[in-house]
């Protein structure tokens, strides 16, 4: 008898400088991890840069810090962990303001997710911003049923 893991197989993980360069090299080591023939590359792809950009932008990254990505994959989903060292003043939410020029990174990973969420490491030990990308594509049936996230 064989018996499968039901835990999500790591694909990669990195560390990232807190700089704008490495939202480039997050997004090409996805590609690389994943491949580009696989069906939910655009949508992690998508994930992965917005999460990166708002651990670089919104938390007290400093010079020589870094911002760790890991990226697994299950049978149904991919799962993406951007951890950084947090902020003291603010976490990760999804802004009200859908016409907003910026600052929609969180509304665009809640849209394209199975579900998402934040873990707090606790003081001054950072935070974790996931999310899970379905592998299947999203029916555009009006009498499917909707996904349930938690």
């Amino acid at each position: 008898m064989r018996v499968t893991s039901v835990e999500p197989r790591v694909l990669g993980e990195t560390g990232l400088a807190g700089a704008r360069m490495s939202v480039s090299l997050a997004r090409s080591e996805v590609r690389r991890w994943l491949g580009d023939a696989h069906p939910a590359i655009d949508d992690v792809v998508l994930a992965v840069s917005e999460l990166v950009t708002n651990a670089i932008t919104h938390s007290d990254v400093r010079p020589g810090d870094l911002i760790r990505l890991t990226v697994t994959e299950a049978r149904e989903f991919v799962g993406v962990e951007v951890t950084d060292p947090g902020s003291a003043f603010s976490g990760p939410h999804v802004r009200g303001e859908p016409n907003a020029e910026d600052g929609r990174g969180l509304l665009l990973v809640r849209e394209i997710s199975l579900a998402w969420g934040v873990r707090e490491r606790g003081c001054g030990l950072g935070r974790t911003v996931w999310c899970a990308i379905g592998t299947a594509p999203l029916s555009t049936d009006p009498s499917a049923p909707e996904p349930v996230s938690g």
